[in-house]
C-alpha cells in the first residue's frame, strides 16, 4: 500500500494509489497519514477497494508523506563505501543526531539554500515511519513497530555542519532540508529492506547510486537502538544514512548551485525532484 497526503502546503488531504498508480482522495475515511492513522488506521485501509475512492487529478501538489512528525532521528556514516569516500573508519555504533521537523517539505517543492549557504549538499536516504510506540525493543522485535519506508533527500549545508563548531544538526535544519516522499509505502509492500537501490542525480548526472545492502547498520537495528536512548513515536522518522557519490567527497567538491535540479529515489518507493533556489531570490 502506498499512502500519500496531496494539495497545498498546510492543508494537504490524506490519499493512497491505486493499482494504476492514480491517487485517491483518503479524507473520507481518515483524517491524514499520521501517527494516529499509522498507529490505528492502517489495518482498516488495507480493507479498502481503491476504485470505489474518488479519483484526484494527477496535477496536485504532493506532499510530505507524513504528517505531524514528531521527530527525525539521522544516522551518519551508515554505509560502509560512503565512509571509505570520505576517509572515516567505520563507526563500532550507529551515530545519530537530530533533524528539525520544520525542514519537512514536499517532495516535489524547491530546495532553499539559507543566507550564507556556501556548500549545499545532497544525500538520497531511506527512511523509516514509526508506526508502534517504541522503547526499549529487541532487534528481534523492532520491525514490528514500523508502519513503512520513504524516500528521504537529506539536504545538508556542510559548512554549518563542519565549520561552525561541532554540531551536525546546524547544517541539517535549515528550512526545506527534508523534502520527504512522494509515499508512505507500508512495509508488506517495500521489498526486502536491505536489498533496495538508491539513487541522486544533479542537473541529470548520476551522483550517488547505492544499496542498502551496505549499511552498516540495518533497519531493524537502527530501530532497536535508537530506541535505547529515546522512544520513538508513531509518525517519528529514521532517516537511515547514504551511499556514495555526495557532493562532499569530490575532487573538487560539488556543492548546489541555484537552478540546480536535484532527482532522488529509491526502487519500488518513488522519486523526488527538487529546484534548488537561493532564500530571497524567487522561491515559492
Amino acid at each position: 500500500m502506498k499512502l500519500l497526503r496531496f494539495g497545498a502546503p498546510g492543508r494537504e488531504k490524506p490519499g493512497m494509489l491505486d493499482n494504476s498508480g492514480r491517487i485517491r482522495d483518503l479524507s473520507g475515511v481518515v483524517a491524514d497519514v499520521d501517527g494516529h492513522t499509522l498507529e490505528t488506521g492502517l489495518a482498516r485501509l488495507r480493507t479498502l477497494s481503491p476504485a470505489a475512492l474518488p479519483l484526484i487529478d494527477s496535477t496536485v501538489r504532493i506532499g510530505p508523506a507524513v504528517a505531524q512528525v514528531g521527530k527525525i532521528v539521522c544516522v551518519g556514516l551508515n554505509y560502509a563505501d560512503h565512509a571509505h569516500e570520505i576517509g572515516q573508519p567505520l563507526p563500532s555504533e550507529p551515530i545519530l543526531f537530530l533533524k528539525a521537523t520544520s525542514s519537512i517539505t514536499g517532495p516535489f517543492d524547491d530546495v532553499v539554500l539559507p543566507p550564507g549557504s556556501q556548500k549545499g549538499d545532497w544525500e538520497v536516504e531511506l527512511g523509516v515511519v514509526i508506526g508502534r510506540h517504541a522503547r526499549y525493543v529487541s532487534k528481534e522485535t523492532a520491525l514490528d513497530h514500523v508502519a513503512g519506508v520513504c524516500v528521504i533527500n537529506d539536504v545538508s549545508e556542510r559548512s554549518y555542519q563542519l565549520e561552525r563548531g561541532g554540531q551536525w544538526d546546524k547544517g541539517k535544519g535549515c528550512d526545506t532540508f527534508c523534502p520527504l516522499g512522494p509515499y508512505l509505502v507500508t512495509l508488506d509492500a517495500a521489498g526486502d529492506l536491505q536489498s533496495l537501490d538508491l539513487w541522486c542525480k544533479v542537473n541529470g548526472q548520476s551522483m550517488q547510486h547505492g544499496n542498502t545492502r551496505t549499511m552498516i547498520f540495518d533497519v531493524a537495528h537502527l530501530v532497536h537502538y535508537t530506541s535505547q536512548f529515546m522512544s520513538l513515536q508513531p509518525g517519528d522518522v529514521i532517516s537511515t544514512g547514504t551511499p556514495p557519490g555526495v557532493g562532499m567527497s569530490m575532487k573538487p567538491p560539488r556543492w548546489l548551485r541555484e537552478d540546480d535540479i536535484l532527482e532522488v529515489g529509491i526502487a519500488g518507493l518513488g522519486e523526488q525532484r527538487q529546484r534548488v533556489v537561493r532564500y530571497g531570490s524567487g522561491e515559492k
